[in-house]
């Protein structure tokens, strides 16, 4: 370490380290949440990046007891909102109460997309050990289900029939979920 370097700080570290895993979790969410807000993807990366360094900046001020996508939802919302006034001038961006009204839906959106996520977990988990590997591999980037027929020696119609069986069990078995008290 040369005299000109600052000293490690610990507690700074740990707290960076939370801070990107926080954000890494919900990167893609916050970035569906202010695409859903700009017209374009050039905008809403260069809104998410400024976001970023936002939260970043007060992640000192984050309450660990709030929702951290809802924080972030937040910021992104007063991100965007600057970056339109910014570009005002262009005439196909969003009215500002129309972005607004967009982003009260988006967050209200979050609860729902995190009750349907956990319903699908606790529906993957209660199938069959065999049923849940065919459905995860049938949904992995690269994995052509033809290939997965011929490799579990099936047809090719045979095997769709069976996945489309386990996908309608699986939609009954999360809409059943969502159905019960305490969920969105």
């Amino acid at each position: 370490m040369t005299e000109h370097e600052p000293a490690p700080n610990p507690q700074e570290d740990a707290r960076y380290e939370v801070f990107v895993k926080k954000f890494a979790h919900f990167e893609a969410d916050v970035r569906r949440f202010v695409r859903s807000l700009l017209p374009n993807w050039t905008d809403a990366d260069e809104v998410v990046q400024q976001t970023a360094i936002v939260m970043w900046r007060k992640f000192d001020q984050y309450d660990p007891e709030t929702h951290f996508m809802k924080w972030a939802c937040v910021i992104a919302r007063f991100e965007a909102l600057a970056y339109r006034r910014k570009m005002a001038r262009d005439r196909l961006v969003f009215r500002e109460d129309v972005l607004e009204l967009m982003a009260d839906e988006g967050v209200e959106e979050i609860d729902q997309r995190d009750a349907e996520h956990a319903a699908l977990e606790s529906c993957m988990s209660d199938l069959p050990e065999k049923s849940r590997q065919l459905l995860t591999l049938a949904y992995t980037q690269g994995v052509k289900v033809k290939e997965l027929a011929e490799e579990a020696g099936s047809s090719a119609e045979a095997f769709y029939m069976r996945l489309n069986r386990l996908r309608r069990q699986l939609m009954t078995c999360v809409e059943s979920k969502l159905q019960q008290p305490g969920h969105a």
